[in-house]
């Protein structure tokens, strides 16, 4: 049985429910597992209703998925005789609902929002579970939130039940790039992203065909690009493809790591990664995955592509490996992420390497001369790898660093290595939060800064805000130049995955995130800056 409510947001929710006989564990375990706490019997007594929902973001992609959780509780049989949903898709807002449920039911519209499933149904004594699923269409706006709820249920015996009171996430609504196994592809991976002069956003990522493991392996760089802020993106097309050079099969081609940059005075673009020939069953961060030098048969080679129509067409790969990399290190690389233009018009890439002794560090390097020649920068750190670049109030820069230590720290210390450098990274000193403010599962993350109308600087993380699991992937601000990252400015947006991620602002109101989610390789999702600040007027 169907009911369609026409109105313009398109959301199609079906109401799923199943019974579920109790086990000998006691009723409250169970629900409170699902979120929502059980009152003790003799304060108040069976029958009881809870509810609450995963936090994740709901993919535009036409899928059903679960978006409600509700568990009920009964003392006796009961006979259920309505289903009473708020649909929490706001004013513009159409729905298909479906429930199912034994016998015969019908649905009728309540008031604004509402939704009435009358009919009847024998339920024994006992638990039993709701779980309402939908499927947002690919025309749902991303800056939509949703948030269905069911209101109350009725029997023939008894006054109507009502949920305990929950405190539930909106859904938000994210555009998948990439889920496993499309576009002839296994697996996209490490994200990056940039706004083009022309306002397009340009994502690059590892497009892996054949499996999800790093180098070596048959991986070229992708771009997918959006001409509509991040509502809609075009199919990925390779941009750094190695092909079989030098006679080896693509599986000894392989390029990763993809950083992109705008020049925001000459609008060129620059895309690099890190390119292995050869090394079958290598990994360049280990062993002789990378060698001293610059030869092709022993190092990683640093490579760069341009675009000078905006991500339209690109260059061939320039390999930028000598004239950039110490000879005695193993590895000289870009980190995946974005660079900076600074305000005299100074590039900024975050870099990343191993030295001499194979020992992994971060660096940044910086061109003046808009790309053409750039200049290393000594190490911020050693032990860490995957970094960020961002600007202060003052002008300095602030490298957020990956830190291998934090595999072993205690719960004291974890957290990302953070270094400024007010000379482009002659000098470099320790941030006052340095391993402490920012949690992390030793993992990628992404930082950029923005002035706000008012004259405010604000810096802008994003990473798995946990210190073991790559999980809770998190957006948070700060206002005085890292050193407090208060709860009011964060915001969770997959508690059950997120690793990789890369922002961007959209335009003066609006952050973009990329990021690898449980509910797909890659999504992109837009946040409000006002979400993220509650006490804006």
């Amino acid at each position: 049985m169907h009911v369609i409510i026409k109105k313009r947001l398109i959301l199609f929710i079906h109401l799923l429910w199943a019974n579920v006989a109790l086990a000998d564990a006691p009723a409250k375990a169970e629900i409170e597992a699902s979120g929502s706490a059980l009152p003790k019997q003799a304060e108040n007594p069976v029958p009881l209703l809870s509810q609450s929902r995963p936090n994740v973001p709901l993919l535009t992609d036409g899928e059903s998925r679960a978006l409600l959780q509700m568990d009920l509780v009964l003392d006796q049989a009961r006979t259920l005789r309505s289903v009473k949903i708020l649909t929490g898709a706001g004013a513009n807002a159409q729905a298909s609902l479906s429930l199912d449920l034994p016998g015969e039911w019908k649905a009728v519209a309540g008031k604004d929002q509402e939704i009435i499933f009358q009919g009847e149904a024998a339920l024994p004594a006992g638990k039993h579970r709701f779980s309402l699923s939908g499927r947002a269409a690919p025309g749902l706006s991303l800056l939509a939130r949703l948030q269905p709820r069911c209101l109350e249920l009725t029997f023939a015996e008894g006054a109507p039940l009502r949920p305990t009171e929950a405190t539930m996430p909106p859904l938000r609504p994210a555009y998948a790039l990439h889920k496993r196994g499309q576009f002839q592809c296994h697996t996209f991976r490490i994200p990056a992203i940039a706004r083009a002069k022309d306002g397009s956003l340009l994502a690059v990522y590892d497009m892996r065909y054949l499996s999800a493991r790093d180098l070596q392996g048959h991986m070229d760089i992708g771009l997918s690009r959006s001409t509509d802020g991040g509502q809609t993106w075009a199919d990925p097309v390779p941009i750094m493809d190695m092909g079989e050079f030098g006679g080896k099969p693509q599986a000894e081609n392989g390029c990763s790591d993809p950083n992109i940059l705008v020049d925001p005075q000459t609008g060129e673009i620059f895309v690099s990664a890190v390119w292995t020939h050869g090394k079958p069953g290598s990994h360049q961060w280990t062993g002789k995955g990378s060698e001293p030098g610059h030869d092709l048969a022993r190092s990683s080679q640093f490579l760069i592509v341009r675009s000078t129509d905006h991500g339209k067409t690109w260059s061939a790969p320039e390999n930028r490996t000598a004239q950039l990399k110490d000879p005695a290190w193993h590895l000289f690389a870009p980190a995946p992420g974005n660079g900076i233009a600074l305000s005299d018009g100074t590039l900024v890439m975050p870099t990343q390497g191993r030295d001499a002794q194979g020992k992994p560090f971060s660096n940044i390097m910086s061109s003046r001369d808009h790309g053409a020649t750039w200049s290393v920068s000594t190490h911020a750190r050693s032990d860490t790898t995957e970094c960020a670049v961002a600007t202060l109030s003052d002008g300095s820069l602030l490298l957020n660093m990956r830190d291998n230590r934090n595999r072993a720290a205690n719960a004291t210390t974890n957290g990302r290595a953070i270094s400024i450098t007010r000379d482009l990274g002659k000098t470099w000193t320790i941030h006052p939060a340095d391993r402490s403010a920012l949690p992390e599962p030793v993992c990628m993350a992404s930082m950029i800064s923005y002035t706000l109308p008012d004259g405010r600087h604000v810096l802008i993380f994003s990473n798995p805000r946990h210190k073991t699991s790559r999980r809770d992937m998190t957006i948070q601000l700060s206002f005085d130049d890292g050193k407090t990252w208060p709860e009011k400015h964060r915001m969770l947006l997959d508690a059950k995955g997120g690793s990789y991620s890369t922002l961007v602002m959209i335009d003066p109101q609006t952050i973009g995130i990329l990021y690898e989610s449980s509910q797909a390789d890659l999504v992109f999702q837009k946040i409000p800056l006002s979400e993220l600040m509650p006490d804006a007027e």
